[in-house]
């Protein structure tokens, strides 16, 4: 008999727990909100999560440099051909003076200049160096640039084949020391001054030839580049 009475007071107990967990959860969800409780939840779930670091996007550059010229000085980006597709591109101060985009650029030597002084280009030029007799056409070009000018060259596809003896000293002339092992299809960029003299710490000339075993492409080497900032107070 005291056993049942026992069971009997644990019994009711028991259900006095569970109607006041009833009542309380009752009367919590008719005072706070749906919104609450969710947001409660989601604070909940989210204590424990490291934080995710995001690098800020990078600043677009000059010519795409991926650091920024000072302020005194000129950008300049000089791509070279790379298979029939990848055509040649020169950029100074984010402008493209030769490229796919302005229909100014294929196969052979391509040639732009830019009066120092001013920033502003001042003529480009292609010549062709794998049908017709361009050589000489490239070398009256050069020697009609002005003094205190720029001058920006690159190849697409062949820049060698038709390329003379004369031209190329011409060109050396202006500081090249890779014309003269210019070959079928070579990658080539160069840039020179005349009248004036580019500093030595940066790059002026860039080359790379065709070779069935390394080539990037089927018969075209990869493309090169080369790029700097030009300072502004050189003359």
């Amino acid at each position: 008999m005291w056993l049942n009475r026992q069971f009997l007071v644990k019994l009711a107990g028991l259900l006095l727990t569970l109607l006041a967990a009833w009542c309380l959860g009752y009367l919590f969800a008719a005072f706070v909100s749906e919104e609450i409780i969710t947001t409660s939840i989601a604070n909940l779930q989210d204590i424990g999560k490291k934080p995710v670091l995001r690098a800020p996007v990078p600043k677009r550059q000059k010519c795409d440099h991926w650091s920024p010229c000072s302020p005194g000085s000129y950008a300049y980006r000089i791509l070279s051909g790379g298979g029939k597709e990848k055509l040649a591109k020169i950029c100074f101060e984010d402008e493209l003076l030769i490229s796919e985009e302005k229909g100014n650029v294929g196969r052979g030597i391509n040639v732009a200049t830019v009066n120092y002084k001013t920033g502003k280009v001042t003529s480009a030029k292609l010549f062709d160096m794998w049908e017709g007799d361009h050589s000489g056409e490239m070398m009256t070009f050069i020697k009609n640039v002005p003094e205190g000018s720029l001058l920006f060259m690159v190849t697409h596809d062949d820049g060698s084949t038709r390329l003379k003896n004369d031209a190329k000293k011409l060109v050396e002339e202006l500081g090249s020391k890779e014309i003269w092992n210019m070959k079928f299809r070579s990658s080539w960029a160069f840039i020179a001054a005349k009248g004036f003299k580019l500093p030595d710490n940066i790059q002026k000339e860039k080359i790379n030839h065709s070779d069935k075993k390394k080539n990037r492409y089927d018969g075209w080497p990869a493309e090169i580049q080369i790029e700097g900032c030009i300072p502004r107070n050189l003359i």
